[in-house]
């Protein structure tokens, strides 16, 4: 099967994805600058899930790149990761509306943890069907930051139950290593 569909696809539900974080923001009541103050929760909610659902699509567009051929798994996979993604404007909204507390913090990092494992399982998928020295096989690797993100993650949900600060750092320290995008594939392709 040819990749040209998956990614089509996939780049559709990502811009939906973003357009309903986005119609979450809404306008303050009042036109002063410190009226915008109450919604700063919902802004940098906003904000951290625009560059988690960025860096998937910046990754996911890498990675494709580089893949030669698809089957049906991998379109489960692709499925799957989406899935997970399009979790990320109902967990963003719940966690701006409520401050960042507790429940909704974890939630998000679930999702987010959730969102990395699809991930890795979709990266899985495509290295049978790629030969050992094809590019998609060179370019992962050992897959290193796809590993150390779901382990993040994974500790980030079980210390957001008591600090949510920490979990909060947590999923901005996974979303900095993914800021560069994956050199290995530019490399190879």
């Amino acid at each position: 099967m040819k990749k040209n569909r998956v990614e089509a696809f996939s780049d559709g539900v990502i811009a939906i994805i973003i357009t309903i974080m986005v119609l979450e923001l809404k306008v303050p009541h009042g036109n002063q600058l410190h009226d915008l103050k109450s919604l700063l929760p919902i802004a940098l909610s906003y904000v951290l899930s625009f560059v988690n659902v960025g860096l998937y699509w910046n990754n996911h567009h890498h990675l494709f790149q580089a893949v030669e051929k698809i089957n049906g798994k991998v379109l489960w996979a692709n499925t799957h990761l989406l899935f997970w993604l399009s979790l990320m404007p109902f967990s963003t909204a719940w966690m701006g509306e409520n401050d960042f507390t507790k429940w909704p913090v974890i939630l998000y990092g679930f999702i987010l943890m959730m969102s990395g494992i699809a991930y890795f399982i979709l990266v899985r998928t495509l290295l049978p069907i790629h030969q050992k020295d094809t590019a998609l096989a060179k370019a992962i690797g050992n897959d290193f930051k796809g590993k150390f993100s779901v382990i993040v993650y994974s500790v980030a949900v079980i210390i957001g139950y008591w600090s949510v600060t920490i979990a909060l750092i947590l999923y901005v320290v996974v979303a900095a290593t993914w800021l560069i995008p994956d050199k290995r594939i530019e490399e190879v392709i």
